[in-house]
């Protein structure tokens, strides 16, 4: 009988030590029948699942056009290729055609992720100006020896929904989209990548479709630093081509004034000890996944090159931007000090994210609102 496990879950040595014959599967939607894809793979003993695109292709609920979901999904598989990897696919629905090849499974699926359609409440509501859409993007990619490549996803996931669950009268969220972009990507096994291009393609093609269906206000929220400065480019782009609709997004979270004050009034660790896999992401995982974090396996690594305008912490990066070889700095995968972590910092530090989340969408809101007003007095004026 084969072995299904959860690819994301694993650190970067992990991944590194798996057989290079190992089947792994990049799922478009969930609720395939297990056993009949370890028929299609000839029942090895273990098949590795990747987290699940949840939209994007033809049929779902918020389709792109293929060449767009094409690009990204290329760029993921080429990630585990490049690896080593010699069995990847993408397992999808019948009917969908990709120009995959061989790389493409087909098989029924039984629960595909629908939004609502447009004639729905929901989208009256948010026509009307009343609900931001909050858009979570994490990232598959190494966290050091004691953090899951599932990292950033699990993080963002749980400030989205609970920022939707805390304000449901203002935002909704949909699902976590669990790949980004790294450009580090061969430095340290298991990291993914969909690239710079084809990730501003694909996101700049979700929000044409909501746009079409008129959603009027959407919240890029990213969990993984190395996709921010490409969802910056996204909502110029989308501020372009939609000037009805009010587009934006936010360097990851706890980046504001009361983000940051909440770090410093409780961290532990000195500068470099809030970068990746580090005190900060670790309290968080602590926190909401326990299980998924194995403290004894924690490397501080805070010995970053640092001159003054030009170093590694949550926030402050200095004036320089420069995206030098990670091993440069780091022989683990880790920027910063997690081995001082706590659960406790870690649930403040949530509703800190949470807080801050919740005051982007009223601010939003606010904007919507008044430049509305604003043009509707230019018009009649």
């Amino acid at each position: 009988m084969t072995h299904f496990f959860a690819y994301a879950d694993l650190t970067w040595p992990e991944v590194a030590s798996l057989p290079r014959d190992q089947p792994l599967i990049i799922p478009l939607g969930e609720g395939y029948p297990l056993d009949r894809l370890s028929d299609a793979l000839g029942k090895p003993p273990q098949i590795g699942l990747l987290p699940p695109d949840l939209y994007g292709w033809q049929g779902s609920s918020l389709p792109v056009a293929d060449p767009l979901l094409v690009a990204l999904l290329k760029n993921l598989l080429d990630s585990l290729w490049e690896d080593g990897f010699t069995r990847v696919f993408t397992l999808t629905p019948p009917g969908l055609s990709l120009g995959l090849g061989s790389e493409q499974i087909r098989l029924p699926s039984n629960l595909l992720y629908s939004i609502q359609p447009p004639e729905s409440g929901l989208s009256k509501v948010t026509l009307a100006g009343q609900r931001v859409i909050l858009i979570p993007i994490g990232h598959t990619e190494q966290h050091a020896f004691h953090l899951p490549l599932s990292t950033d996803t699990l993080i963002i996931d749980a400030i989205s929904q609970r920022t939707a669950a805390k304000i449901p009268e203002r935002a909704i969220t949909l699902p976590v989209m669990p790949y980004g972009v790294s450009t580090h990507r061969s430095s340290f096994a298991g990291t993914l990548n969909c690239g710079g291009r084809a990730f501003e393609d694909f996101w700049l093609g979700v929000i044409d479709t909501l746009a079409l269906r008129g959603f009027q206000m959407v919240y890029l929220l990213s969990g993984h630093g190395g996709n921010c400065s490409f969802l910056t480019n996204i909502v110029k782009y989308a501020g372009e081509r939609h000037p009805s609709m009010f587009c934006v997004t936010a360097w990851l979270y706890l980046s504001g004034p009361k983000g940051t004050d909440a770090l410093e009034k409780y961290h532990h660790s000195c500068r470099g000890g809030m970068g990746h896999a580090c005190e900060l992401e670790t309290s968080l995982l602590i926190y909401l996944k326990p299980e998924f974090v194995h403290m004894e396996r924690v490397v501080d690594e805070v010995d970053f090159i640092t001159t003054p305008s030009y170093y590694m912490d949550w926030v402050e990066g200095g004036t320089l931007v420069a995206y030098p070889p990670w091993e440069d700095d780091s022989a683990t995968g880790a920027y910063g000090a997690g081995s001082l972590a706590t659960a406790e910092n870690g649930r403040i530090w949530l509703e800190a994210a949470i807080a801050e989340k919740a005051a982007h969408v009223d601010e939003i809101i606010e904007q919507v609102q008044r430049r509305t007003q604003r043009r509707k007095e230019r018009r009649t004026g």
